[in-house]
């Protein structure tokens, strides 16, 4: 248990926030996409219950290629 207290949990501090602020982006985009209520509710649990890789794997395969 003493090992948790040398941690220097500021180290981990940006790649939480990269973390977050991908999470955030990848929703308001899968928000802002026209697609099925059902496909959009598929997603938004992709991004959310599969941290850090869940948006990544929305802004490859999800995002509609087609809009601007």
């Amino acid at each position: 248990m003493e090992e948790l207290n040398q941690i220097d949990y500021q180290l981990f501090a940006p790649i939480i926030l990269l973390g977050f602020i991908l999470t955030l982006s990848a929703l308001i985009s899968c928000i802002r996409q026209d697609m099925s209520k059902e496909k959009r509710l598929i997603w938004i649990l992709v991004i959310v219950f599969i941290n850090f890789l869940g948006p990544i794997i929305y802004f490859i395969f999800g995002r509609n290629r087609n809009q601007k």
